[in-house]
């Protein structure tokens, strides 16, 4: 057995065992503070002394009260109830808490409503966050099988996690997945159906940080548009049944939090700043600016825990102990559910755990640019406030029963180890109430109104096919919408095309309409004609989706549509008007520069002035930064790359590097996210130089890749460069001399290469396995709470030397089985790259063979030889004096 079902089985055992011994008694009275020292609750408590050398007149620890206090205790889930504060009609009930999770963090519902929860079992175990980078923390999938309102069936789907960032249903028994430090998102299955994801593949790359746990990617959300968002990164991804696509967005400034309204519009959930972002308009067409977006007050908490155990420190405190601005912010949800009243639908909400509140945000809409504030202003108040210090809301979905859930990982201590430092005022006030003994916990609450009970239907959408699917577009929760639309894309099945086609053209749901041109979109099944009918829609709703849907078909060849953006930027209502000057702008529609010159002249709505406005200078930031994005050289190969492209690769592979349709597929292949564009560039070198044909990784195109081999090797660099950098694709460029060595190399091929023929040739990346002994001549200390471990140099974190580079430094790893090893490359940062320095390899780690010899330098290095057959070690080591430490991140071994 493995530990996975060890670990299932354990949980449920407990689970059975405390049934059977306590019928009357609900899991949710089970406080989490039987089992702590009672001594402790006893007088005297402990003094709390300040650090040395502290400015008590620093507005930090001015006014700061350290006497003995009582310890902050945890209570049970139903003692926790009492101290919420709720408007009238409101009431909050658990549907699952501690033993059964710990430290939950964020949900999700599948189509078959099971509940997966996201555990950060490491998050601030103790005062310096150690051991937070420790494979333990775990997706668990929860079911309300008796349907009694309380999820009580659960498994481990997956486990042994280092700190994962999201969880995202994707399918039947399938989710995406990302763990700290990485750069990639896996999709896990399970394949045999018991509970447990037994299958792991590589989804996406290119969207991962390093850094601090509170500061990398959050919240993958698949979108109306069918594009997917997170935090963090300014690019968006879509899955298509031709590979995963990539196009870089606006920086969406969000921390902890994404989500979407009925119309699609994303709001991102900033962290340490505490507001909302994003939420003014699309942020695939970039950041703009909307002063008093937020309006007066807004950033004003009203909480009623009053223990001032807040990072910033006094300088932030009432008179009474209570916040005074926001300071952190996490989960969000625009709740679109139907068992709530109405005047919630559409309206956002978000946790302010440091307060201890939930916020109600309303919006208002003026001219085109949205403008927010706290709903409760007038009475100092927040829609949840809680009297228990330990309440901390984290994450909040409209769930599938139509009622909100709101995701408590009640703990004491909700900021990172970053700002728990010794000598820190947090620390302090944490340790004046001994809140740092309070882990392990975590609720999950439903939150109802009075004469409005949940739905009890449960969702089976994974047993129904798309033509059922449809049905669910009119649904008025729209999580049964957004589930629908999905799985009808993940289907791919073409044939519910008519019967989406007559639900955009007369359905009477405004919303259904919508969601049903969307997933036309995804099916690639919408035509021209029908979104030149609903640009003329009455309803300003429709035309603005129908703008939006109009750029993948503009991407794939409809040029015709830049007339329509420039009639509708003249459009009556100020958010179409805005729509169809963002969708000229993205696409780069001929004249767009005269199109927003125009637009200013024409409308004199906020909204469109504002919009043109900084468009024009966007267009102009751009035209700047296109000569200093690149290196002189870089910049010759990738213009040079552009117009080979634009005038011939394009044919086939799409203006955009999406493919050019054909049929029921495609012509070529896609290049936007292509792992195989953004692998080892000796597999585009050889394609080019040799042609391809045949099926790749089982997907049949029409055309065929003729070997190019007649153009020069400036030709061939410039077209590899550019498309490993253009389309949403950030990849290294491709020298000249690089391809003139591959050529020289195979200069005695005389035919097309197959796709298995070609891929067995081209070094493959070997992933990092914790079976890998990595080692140092010497390694820096990285980060809190941190060890020297050489291993970091295969992630963002990072390996360096303690000290300065010298001569003999080295960096060995060793491999447990043989591998055909042929190049190594890093990053190096911009500074501390090693000047100069060997690879050798070996097979027993002690006869060495020098293979290559390197220059560093800043950025990514990369040194190949001609494959080393059965080695496992491999060093790499300095050969000159330098100034500044020897740094690597993302060290890559390849193997043929």
């Amino acid at each position: 057995m493995n530990n996975l079902n060890k670990t299932a089985l354990l949980a449920v055992a407990s689970l059975i065992i405390f049934t059977a011994c306590e019928p009357e008694r609900s899991p949710f009275d089970v406080s989490p503070s039987e089992s702590m020292d009672p001594k402790r609750l006893e007088p005297p408590f402990p003094v709390v002394e300040l650090p040395e050398g502290i400015d008590l007149q620093s507005p930090t620890w001015k006014g700061i009260d350290l006497t003995p206090t009582a310890p902050v205790i945890p209570v049970s889930a139903n003692e926790e109830k009492k101290s919420f504060v709720l408007k009238p009609g409101y009431s909050m009930d658990p549907v699952l808490s501690e033993p059964q999770i710990k430290e939950p963090a964020a949900i999700q519902f599948d189509g078959n409503g099971r509940m997966y929860v996201l555990e950060l079992r490491t998050y601030m175990q103790d005062l310096d966050a150690n051991g937070e980078l420790m494979p333990t923390s775990r997706i668990s999938r929860w079911e309300d099988i008796d349907n009694d309102g309380v999820y009580e069936t659960g498994v481990v789907f997956l486990d042994s996690l280092v700190f994962p960032r999201y969880v995202v249903p994707f399918g039947k028994n399938s989710i995406l997945s990302m763990e700290s430090n990485e750069d990639h998102v896996y999709k896990y299955t399970d394949t045999d159906g018991d509970g447990h994801a037994d299958k792991k593949e590589l989804f996406a790359s290119g969207l991962g940080r390093s850094g601090n746990v509170e500061h990398q990617t959050t919240f993958l959300t698949w979108a109306l548009d069918n594009w997917m968002y997170s935090t963090y990164n300014s690019k968006r991804i879509r899955w298509t049944a031709d590979g995963v696509i990539q196009e870089p967005s606006g920086n969406p400034w969000g921390q902890w939090g994404v989500t979407q309204d009925n119309y699609g519009k994303l709001w991102f959930q900033d962290g340490a700043g505490g507001v909302p972002q994003g939420f003014q308009f699309p942020i695939v067409y970039g950041n703009f600016s909307v002063k008093g977006q937020w309006k007066d007050g807004f950033r004003i908490p009203y909480s009623l825990i009053r223990l001032a155990d807040f990072q910033p420190g006094m300088k932030e405190a009432n008179p009474d102990g209570s916040l005074n601005n926001v300071t952190g912010a996490a989960g969000n949800d625009v709740f679109r559910g139907d068992r709530l009243p109405k005047e919630l639908i559409g309206q956002y909400f978000y946790g302010e755990p440091v307060g201890r509140i939930v916020r109600q945000v309303t919006t208002e809409n003026d001219e085109g640019l949205t403008y927010i504030q706290n709903k409760y202003i007038d009475s100092k108040s927040e829609f949840i406030q809680s009297t228990d210090p330990l309440f901390r809301p984290v994450d909040m979905a409209t769930a599938p029963d139509g009622t909100m859930y709101i995701v408590d990982m009640y703990r004491g201590i909700i900021q990172e180890g970053n700002w728990t430092q010794e000598g820190s005022y947090l620390r302090t006030k944490i340790q004046q109430y001994q809140m740092d003994d309070v882990i392990g916990n975590g609720r999950i609450w439903r939150l109802t109104y009075e004469g409005m009970p949940r739905n009890t239907e449960k969702p089976r959408m994974y047993e129904e096919t798309s033509a059922d699917l449809i049905r669910h577009l009119e649904n008025p929760n729209g999580w049964w919408r957004d589930q629908a639309q999905q799985l009808m894309i993940l289907n791919q099945d073409k044939s519910i095309v008519g019967d989406l086609e007559k639900m955009v053209k007369t359905s009477k749901n405004e919303l259904a309409r919508i969601h049903a041109l969307w997933t036309l979109e995804g099916l690639s099944s919408l035509n021209m004609s029908l979104v030149r009918e609903l640009f003329k829609d009455s309803n300003p709703n429709i035309r603005i989706q129908a703008l939006k849907a109009s750029e993948t078909l503009y991407k794939y060849g409809e040029k015709g549509f830049a007339a329509d953006y420039r009639e509708m930027s003249n459009d009556r209502d100020p958010n179409v008007a805005i729509q169809a000057l963002f969708s000229a702008y993205i696409l780069k529609v001929d004249q767009v520069e005269e199109l927003m010159k125009s637009s200013l002249a024409s409308n004199s709505a906020k909204g469109p002035q504002l919009v043109a406005t900084q468009i024009l200078e966007k267009m102009e930031e751009s035209k700047k930064a296109a000569s200093v994005k690149y290196a002189p050289a870089e910049l010759a190969l990738f213009t040079k790359g552009k117009s080979i492209f634009d005038s011939y690769c394009s044919t086939c592979h799409g203006p955009k590097g999406l493919g050019s349709p054909a049929g029921d597929g495609l012509i070529a292949p896609a290049f936007s996210g292509s792992q195989r564009i953004m692998g080892h560039p000796e597999y585009s070198v050889k394609t080019l130089l040799h042609g391809l044909t045949g099926k790749l990784e089982d997907k049949e195109y029409e055309g065929v890749m003729i070997a190019m081999d007649m153009n020069d090797d400036e030709y061939i660099a410039s077209v590899i460069s550019y498309i490993r950098n253009e389309f949403g694709n950030e990849g290294s460029f491709v020298t000249p001399e690089y391809v003139a060595q591959i050529r020289e190399e195979t200069k005695d091929r005389k035919s097309n290469y197959s796709f298995d023929e070609l891929i067995q040739e081209v070094p493959k990346a070997l992933p990092p396995q914790d079976n890998w002994v990595a080692t140092a001549s010497s390694t820096a200390l990285q980060g809190v709470g941190s060890t020297k471990d050489p291993s970091y140099a295969f992630g963002f974190k990072g390996w360096k030397t303690e000290d300065a580079q010298e001569p003999g430094m080295w960096y060995q790893v060793e491999l447990p089985d043989s591998h055909n090893l042929a190049e190594v490359q890093f990053d190096a940062g911009k500074e501390e790259f090693p000047l100069a320095y060997t690879v050798s390899t070996s097979v027993n780690g002690s006869n060495w063979t020098e293979v290559a010899t390197g220059a560093g330098h800043a950025g990514v290095n990369n040194v190949r030889w001609k494959s080393d057959k059965g080695v496992r070690f491999i060093k790499i080591q300095s050969s000159e004096k330098g100034e500044k430490p020897w740094a690597m991140k993302n060290l890559i071994l390849y193997a043929r």
